[in-house]
């Protein structure tokens, strides 16, 4: 990489809700507010910011399954034609267009396309890839959809909570949208010592 050229971030950007469920938000209980133009074009913004998208399995197996059908919008276009990484050890053949699989090596090929991507990458979704990023050093910010909403159900893969390693994080921007919706914006601070 050249030594003039800032390192590409990797920037998380996952629904939550107030109780921690971050599994299936398509089929969280609609709130019946009024939206907010803001959201969408923060989501466009985000993915036009990067050139390359990451995933873990189950994430891509909700997303291959809705955008390749939809187009004629600047983040379903974008999303189909951005070179797209899942991390799966058991994924062989990828029908989503212009989509890699990463098994093996799942540390050291990230970190490589990180050395070699002009842009940002993004990760959608919470799982076992973001705590790996997070465990290697590899996640640099975090964005976090607040949803108002309690869903009251979840087992430990729809929770935000679980094993990780114990990470500080500063806050840089909070937006709230008119649905009561607050979207969170951290930089990783790194990993944090152990209490004594």
């Amino acid at each position: 990489m050249e030594p003039w050229r800032a390192m590409p971030k990797i920037i998380n950007s996952t629904f939550i809700t107030i109780d921690g469920v971050v599994g299936a938000p398509d089929s969280w209980p609609s709130l019946d507010r009024p939206g907010d133009d803001r959201a969408g074009r923060m989501h466009v913004d985000l993915l036009l910011s990067c050139d390359a998208l990451l995933m873990g399995r189950r994430t891509y197996e909700g997303f291959a399954a809705a955008w390749p059908t939809r187009s004629g919008d600047p983040f379903s276009d974008g999303i189909n034609a951005i070179p797209k990484y899942v991390v799966s050890s058991t994924l062989t053949d990828p029908a989503w267009n212009n989509t890699q699989v990463i098994d093996g090596d799942v540390v050291g090929r990230i970190r490589q396309l990180k050395d070699e991507s002009g842009k940002d990458i993004v990760q959608y979704g919470f799982g076992p890839v973001s705590r790996l990023l997070l465990e290697h050093g590899l996640l640099d910010e975090l964005r976090l959809w607040v949803h108002p909403l309690i869903v009251g159900r979840g087992g430990p893969g729809d929770l935000l909570f679980g094993e990780a390693p114990a990470i500080g994080f500063d806050l840089t921007d909070t937006t709230t949208l008119n649905d009561g919706t607050v979207i969170l914006n951290y930089r990783t601070d790194g990993l944090l010592a152990a209490a004594a």
